[in-house]
């Protein structure tokens, strides 16, 4: 007769009977996937019981019921505003003045497309994928590469650096259709402001907004049809300066954050171009505003709020954070980034 080893208990699987408790799962929901998972019905028992009256565990529920607080205070938010009409599009402002832009979306953590800002940009007449492979094909520049094979290729970002000259590409974004597996981003940035120095002087700082001597002036992203940035919150606000192509952005208020299953760091578990209802039912009840943005666009994304970004076309965009105004939120931060 052969014996069945019995399936032992780790910490990890303890502490996934402790989140499911603290969630309010049914003990039996929990047996359940034990048992299905190869444990022992009577171990199993023992072990939710242990977990359940754990001082430990009583504690955390004390940190639980305090974040439930804050979540009937942001659906408070949410709330309120939903008597007004629901927003379907961000809205649309031509050069909107410094004290207009702080008073009424800065300050007020509203999205806003700003139109007119970028006019006097030589980029806007010179971007192209010609363009950069003409006057950078032979400098080394870095990418994200190999996305397609990693779902958490945006957490996991590192793993995916790829150096190549700008010509290869440049020849990559042209003739490969619609894809995410290969994008030049912001986190390219380090790299790329040395290798494409001169392309800083084909765009102006926007001086009604932003600080030109910030040491951290600008990022540059630059992919073909089909690039996709996960959905997730910034640490800081932003802009983003639309120069060629088109991009579709999803934006989510930053009250909704309960609904989006934020389970690691700054992003969310929910594809938003594919969203599984089964597994994220509550994600419904986020507003979910659609703004395509298009060259000459600047979008303000304001901090905290949620946001997915797809390229429509090859694209090349430069985004900014180096505001006139108060925002540094990250050094206040650092102690959230791993949930």
């Amino acid at each position: 007769m052969v014996e069945t080893q019995v399936k032992e208990f780790t910490d990890e699987w303890r502490r996934w009977i402790a989140e499911n408790l603290m969630l309010e799962g049914s003990r039996e929901s929990i047996l359940a996937t034990l048992k299905a998972s190869g444990f022992d019905e009577s171990e199993a028992r023992l072990e939710i019981d242990r977990a359940a009256k754990s001082p430990y565990l009583g504690g955390a529920r004390r940190l639980i019921n305090r974040i439930k607080k804050r979540d009937w205070i942001l659906g408070i938010h949410q709330r309120l505003n939903r008597l007004l009409p629901a927003a379907e599009a961000v809205e649309t402002r031509e050069h909107l003045s410094r004290a207009e832009f702080l008073r009424e979306y800065y300050t007020t953590n509203r999205p806003v497309l700003i139109k007119g800002m970028l006019d006097d940009w030589p980029a806007l007449g010179n971007w192209s994928p010609a363009y950069m492979k003409e006057r950078f094909g032979d400098r080394v520049v870095e990418v994200q590469f190999g996305r397609s094979q990693n779902d958490r290729y945006e957490i996991q970002k590192d793993r995916h650096r790829r150096q190549m000259p700008m010509g290869e590409y440049v020849d990559l974004v042209c003739s490969s259709g619609a894809t995410n597996d290969f994008y030049m981003t912001a986190s390219n940035s380090t790299k790329n402001a040395n290798s494409l120095a001169e392309l800083w002087n084909d765009f102006v700082q926007i001086p009604e907004y932003l600080d030109g001597s910030h040491p951290q002036r600008s990022f540059f992203w630059f992919g073909p049809q089909g690039t996709i940035t996960p959905l997730h919150h910034d640490l800081t606000n932003n802009f983003m300066a639309q120069v060629y192509g088109r991009k579709l952005v999803k934006l989510i208020p930053s009250y909704a954050t309960p609904y989006v299953y934020n389970e690691y760091h700054c992003f969310s578990s929910v594809d938003c171009g594919n969203v599984d209802e089964g597994r994220f039912p509550r994600f419904h009840e986020a507003p979910l505003i659609h703004c395509e943005i298009g060259p000459g666009d600047l979008l303000f994304l304001p901090v905290g709020w949620w946001h997915y970004v797809k390229g429509i076309s090859i694209s090349m965009t430069v985004t900014f954070t180096n505001f006139l105004f108060d925002n540094d939120f990250c050094s206040s931060y650092s102690s959230y980034g791993d949930m």
